[in-house]
């Protein structure tokens, strides 16, 4: 294996780890602090409900156009924007603001890395690997993702142990945190700044076009498939963990 795929597929795993050790804490701590900020249930459930859909509108632009202006520069910008978020909730604007900047920052409320960043990683990966080591690489990615996330979990104990330390009040030690949460996004960003040009599509204009036809055999696989995840998803929105924490 060449130097840089070595390098680069260490700065994407911990790239993947840093991210979601901040969406396994956000998971927890975001609907605690929206609760304690005096927010309805119905309003939390909307901040929630807009990080998510930032996140997939996110998904379906960076589907259409990362290959083709560049993946680094994506994986930049989704990093960039996701620190919106947690500077939103540091900062308290009121609901309006909030929802647009929980939209723009891709609030993650699910304890789970699914974002627009994470599938092009793993379109990623595959690439800079030979084939038979495409499952172990992608495998080993999932390992880092899994295992940011339960770490970060276990850190939404960080406001109450910052609450005693520095003698702030509840909510300023959960804005403490979120700052520390844009940081940690920061830092995210300027691992992918780091990864080398081989991430990028060769021939960007052999890219396939959107009109491209699918084996109509492939194409009911596809959709069924789809229709499996968004069942699953939707579902899944009703057990979000900010929600039951």
């Amino acid at each position: 294996m060449k130097s840089h795929t070595k390098r680069d597929l260490a700065l994407i795993n911990g790239a993947g780890f840093l991210r979601s050790f901040g969406v396994g804490l956000l998971g927890v701590v975001l609907g605690i602090y929206l609760f304690r900020s005096g927010l309805s249930s119905i309003a939390i459930g909307l901040v929630i409900a807009v990080g998510l859909a930032g996140s997939a509108v996110s998904t379906v632009v960076m589907s259409l156009a990362a290959d083709r202006l560049g993946r680094r520069l994506f994986l930049i910008l989704l990093s960039l924007l996701t620190a919106v978020g947690g500077i939103g909730l540091a900062l308290a604007p009121g609901l309006p603001v909030l929802l647009i900047m929980a939209f723009i920052g891709m609030l993650n409320g699910t304890g789970t890395d699914r974002s627009a960043a994470s599938a092009l990683d793993q379109a990623i990966v595959p690439g800079l690997v030979a084939d038979v080591r495409r499952t172990w690489s992608l495998a080993w990615y999932n390992v880092f993702l899994d295992g940011g996330g339960s770490l970060g979990a276990l850190a939404a104990a960080l406001p109450i142990l910052i609450q005693h330390r520095l003698s702030l009040s509840v909510l300023g030690s959960y804005r403490f945190v979120f700052f520390g949460y844009s940081g940690l996004c920061l830092m995210v960003a300027i691992l992918y700044l780091l990864v080398s040009p081989a991430v990028e599509i060769a021939n960007p204009s052999l890219v396939l076009p959107m009109k491209a036809k699918i084996a109509p055999e492939n194409k009911r696989i596809v959709t069924k498939l789809t229709a499996l995840f968004s069942l699953d998803a939707f579902g899944g929105g009703f057990l979000s963990d900010a929600l039951v924490a």
